[in-house]
């Protein structure tokens, strides 16, 4: 048999280890409780990455589609003061079209048309194109001088075209001056 020593001995051992069991419970429930709070910090912080990833990202996005944009637009002022250029040259060339003369009306003649059409080609080259001024009236690309009376046009149809409109790539340079029917 057991004496009473010994008894009290077990005794002490199964309350040290009731009470490390309990420790145990306490400190699981901390460790799951601390491990809760990892979890969430932990998807937070992701959440906040993937956030700040996807900003980088637009940003960077917009930033090459500005500076393409900044190329393909970067003469269109310079193109706009070439644009007079091409007007005075078509006004020379129309002044000249209907004489007729000596050989030195002639090579102006030739000079004019020539140097015309390099021009038109240096536009065509650079995504400069004239705007078509005849059919319905559309205020994104033309500018209404006047409205007129037409029994040959039907109304917002485009009857005369006063000056030439152009455009580069999809904005317009300046709007084509028409009268149009009423």
């Amino acid at each position: 048999m057991i004496d009473k020593d010994e008894a009290i001995q077990n005794e002490d051992i199964l309350e040290e280890s009731e009470n490390s069991e309990s420790k145990s419970d306490i400190e699981q429930v901390e460790e799951i409780d601390e491990l809760s709070i990892l979890k969430e910090k932990l998807e937070l912080y992701e959440d906040r990455y993937l956030r700040a990833n996807a900003d980088f990202e637009n940003i960077k996005k917009r930033l090459e589609k500005e500076k393409y944009q900044a190329v393909d637009y970067a003469n269109e002022v310079f193109a706009r003061d070439m644009l007079l250029i091409a007007d005075s040259l078509e006004m020379a060339y129309k002044s000249v079209e209907d004489i007729e003369g000596d050989e030195v009306v002639t090579k102006i003649k030739e000079g004019v048309s020539l140097t015309l059409e390099q021009l038109k080609k240096v536009f065509e080259k650079h995504g400069i194109k004239i705007v078509e001024s005849s059919g319905d009236f559309d205020p994104n690309i033309h500018d209404a001088m006047m409205k007129v009376d037409s029994e040959e046009f039907g109304s917002g149809q485009i009857v005369q075209c006063f000056q030439k409109g152009y455009r580069i790539k999809d904005r317009v340079l300046r709007p084509a001056m028409v009268s149009v029917a009423k």
